[in-house]
């Protein structure tokens, strides 16, 4: 009963005025015009493209526009999937509207077990790599070791690793976008948004021998109808052996200690710690994983960072997809 009652206050908290439904639907609708752009030369678009699973069910998908060629195809290492898009060199008029219905799960992983199953570090290679910005040697290795120190298991080493990064990071409203994830440059300065929250714990759990991700989304209004544009997200995940991938969210943890002007202390920072430990609201939606894409169709850029943003070249050169109204792209939210 005590733990029942908790779980209610602490959602309570969590959503303000009123407690976070299981679930949340609604319609997405993701409108590009690249037809400002520069004309003579071939316009590319790749566009997060939402799936189905366990958490969430996508449905009602429409592609519409005046593009010359386009598809659904997955990237060759991570599987993410992807809307490509091509108008050719004369075209004047550049429109693709992408909409599609989505209804997400609030994801509650309680009860994680603590004995270690057995488990092939193999299997989860990918996820215990170095990226380009995350490193898992040298100084992310000595603090992850320092922070693990006398813990044996996974469950453990995650546990310390979370911890440590809700305590010792911090959100800075100056961040542009949501932070490139740079993991080198935020140990001495570990300020930043959910991209660089979640980039230092998860490099932190790979240099520990936890497997991490991190998961690329976007925010569902919670108001009927609400401009969504900026509300990408970033959380992550680390696989517990025995169990299955759990997610953790310590940037929201950091954003609501900003935003409510919260201390380390304050009970309801414990509280949003004890949430985002395995839990996830409903008001958001998973669209990509993996860091250093080689989107399909391949770009002519440089292996895309991160692929939470729409992304687009027109004449091979990358548009700046941290400026929507420059790049020219709407994203919408309409409740269902």
């Amino acid at each position: 009963m005590k733990k029942a009652m908790m779980m209610c206050m602490t959602m309570l908290l969590l959503a303000g005025n009123s407690a976070w439904a299981g679930s949340r639907a609604g319609v997405i609708t993701v409108e590009v015009d690249l037809s400002a752009q520069a004309t003579g030369a071939d316009a590319k678009l790749w566009l997060p493209y939402p799936v189905s699973d366990k958490d969430q069910l996508v449905s009602s998908v429409n592609v519409a526009g005046d593009y010359a060629e386009s598809g659904v195809y997955t990237d060759r290492v991570n599987g993410t999937p992807m809307l490509y898009a091509r108008w050719g060199k004369e075209a004047k008029s550049r429109k693709l509207t992408l909409s599609f219905a989505v209804e997400r799960q609030e994801v509650l992983r309680r009860e994680l077990p603590r004995e270690e199953q057995a488990w092939n570090r193999a299997d989860f290679a990918p996820y215990l790599a170095a990226t380009s910005l995350g490193p898992v040697d040298g100084e992310v290795k000595k603090l992850s070791d320092s922070i693990t120190k006398g813990k044996k298991t996974v469950f453990e080493k995650a546990r310390a690793i979370y911890d440590w990064t809700c305590e010792n990071t911090y959100r800075d409203p100056a961040t542009r976008g949501c932070g490139k994830g740079d993991v080198c440059a935020l140990l001495p300065k570990p300020g930043g948004k959910c991209t660089d929250i979640s980039s230092v714990f998860i490099s932190l759990c790979r240099a520990a021998g936890v497997p991490a991700r991190e998961i690329f989304g976007i925010r569902l209004g919670k108001k009927e109808t609400e401009d969504i544009t900026t509300w990408q997200h970033c959380w992550a995940e680390f696989f517990l052996p025995g169990y299955g991938w759990v997610p953790v969210d310590p940037a929201d943890v950091r954003k609501a200690m900003l935003t409510e002007k919260l201390e380390l202390a304050d009970p309801k920072t414990a509280d949003y710690r004890a949430y985002f430990w395995g839990g996830i609201d409903p008001y958001r939606i998973k669209l990509a994983v993996g860091r250093d894409l080689i989107l399909n169709p391949p770009q002519a850029g440089a292996p895309l960072n991160t692929f939470g943003y729409p992304y687009a070249e027109v004449g091979g050169k990358a548009l700046d997809f941290y400026e929507p109204k420059s790049f020219v792209y709407r994203i919408s939210y309409r409740e269902k």
